[in-house]
Formats: C-alpha cells, sequence, structure tokens
C-alpha cells in the first residue's frame, strides 16, 4: 500500500491508496485528518501505509476457513449460547470448511458460495440432500462472518449478501374468525347428530334430563344372608 498527503483549505490529509474494489473495478482511497501542517500528514502517511502492508500480508494468505475457526467462531462463544455455539460449530466442519475453507477470504466470490449452496440442496451419489432450513442457517453462518470481516477490514465488501441463497417457503398466516349464530347452531347440531358431542343445551333431551331416575349400579346385589340359593329374590325372579 502507498500512502501521500493531500490538501483541502487549511487542512492536511495523509490519503492512503487501497487498490482496486474487487466487484466495481475502481480505485479506493481513504483520506485520513493530519493537522495543519504537511511534516504531521506525512509521518501518519508513512505509518498507516506500513500498517496496512504488514496487516495486508496477513490478511491475503488468509483462507476462510482459517478465520472461521481461528477468529470468528472462538470470539462467537463469548455472545452465544453453548448449544447455539456447538451447533455453529458443526456447521462449520460438515458443510462449509470442505467446501470453501481452502479460499483465501479475500478471493470469496458470490459464486463461491452459490455453487455448494446448490450441491447441497441436490443428492447425488453416496450424499443426501440438505434441507433448505440447513442450507439457510449455513449461507447465515458465512453472511455473518463476513460481515464481521468486513468490520474488522480484512475484506472491503459482503459477497454473501449479492449470493443467491434458499429461501423457506412462507406459510400462509390464517387469520382467526368468530362464528356467527347461525354457524355455531348449525355446527353444534351436525356434531350431535354425529355424536361427537352431547346435544345442544336446550333441547328437549336436556331438559328432561335431570328427571330420568338414577341408574341403577352395575351388577346384582349381593343376596343377604338370610336368602338362600334357589329362592326367588323379591321382584327379581331366581338367583
Amino acid at each position: 500500500m502507498r500512502g501521500y498527503v493531500a490538501r483541502k483549505g487549511d487542512r492536511w490529509y495523509a490519503v492512503v491508496y487501497e487498490g482496486l474494489d474487487p466487484v466495481t473495478g475502481k480505485e479506493r482511497r481513504r483520506w485520513h485528518p493530519a493537522g495543519t501542517t504537511r511534516e504531521e500528514a506525512e509521518r501518519l502517511a508513512r505509518r498507516l501505509a506500513a500498517d496496512l502492508n504488514g496487516r495486508n500480508d496477513t490478511v491475503r494468505s488468509l483462507t476462510f476457513g482459517a478465520y472461521l475457526t481461528g477468529q470468528w467462531l472462538p470470539g462467537k462463544k463469548v455472545n452465544l449460547a453453548e448449544s447455539t455455539w456447538d451447533g455453529y460449530r458443526r456447521k462449520i466442519d460438515r458443510h462449509i470448511l470442505p467446501a470453501i475453507g481452502h479460499l483465501r477470504i479475500r478471493r470469496l466470490r458470490a459464486h463461491h458460495l452459490e455453487a455448494p449452496y446448490d450441491r447441497m440442496l441436490h443428492p447425488t451419489e453416496g450424499r443426501r440432500a440438505l434441507a433448505p432450513k440447513t442450507v439457510l442457517e449455513v449461507h447465515l453462518i458465512i453472511r455473518g462472518a463476513l460481515q464481521d470481516a468486513v468490520k474488522r477490514g480484512m475484506v472491503s465488501r459482503n459477497v454473501a449478501l449479492v449470493a443467491h441463497a434458499p429461501k423457506l417457503k412462507a406459510i400462509p398466516k390464517v387469520e382467526p374468525q368468530a362464528w356467527t349464530a347461525q354457524q355455531l347452531q348449525a355446527f353444534l347440531q351436525t356434531a350431535a347428530g354425529h355424536r361427537l358431542i352431547p346435544r345442544p343445551l336446550g333441547s328437549r333431551h336436556h331438559r328432561h334430563a335431570t328427571k330420568r331416575t338414577p341408574r341403577a349400579p352395575l351388577g346384582r346385589p349381593r343376596p343377604e344372608p338370610s336368602l338362600r340359593l334357589g329362592q326367588p329374590w323379591p321382584g327379581r325372579g331366581c338367583l
């Protein structure tokens, strides 16, 4: 990276050239306020250029897998529940590292993500397809990791934001509706006719239900000790 100084009005700035944008192809320059003298701006420009050169040498060779397992995932352990963090780790180990873990993080493009998504969704010989929900979760992990990489200055753009990812089908929402009196009466009559529920309240059956004589307990009562077998039971015949 190269740095130089520029002046706007009575202020000096240290300007650092950061190369070409991988998406638009335009040159990227970042301006840093450096005080009111040229000497201060030149010192700041040299320091910023040296820092960027050292950092870029490391980032340039950093793979996406090394970033996930060495920086992003350990940092997430502080904020996530243990079960959630373990789910991230398993998806990274099973699905992300074998597919794109070997690619350098600064060379990732949208098509590098879309091809593995397509393979995950369609079965192949010796490998079954993943559910769209699982593939979407994998995409969200990649998107979150790259977003943190953008904040750290490792990459200039989150390519996962423009990659085509599977979407879950929206489940139609059913709004609750109240029945009218006629609809409720029709339902109760139909259900009573099919013996799904007791007859509706207020029916003739219900009005006379309280006048019935309670049923006798199941089974015959035991004979009194004074009765003998074969002796007629009062009103019931022989035992």
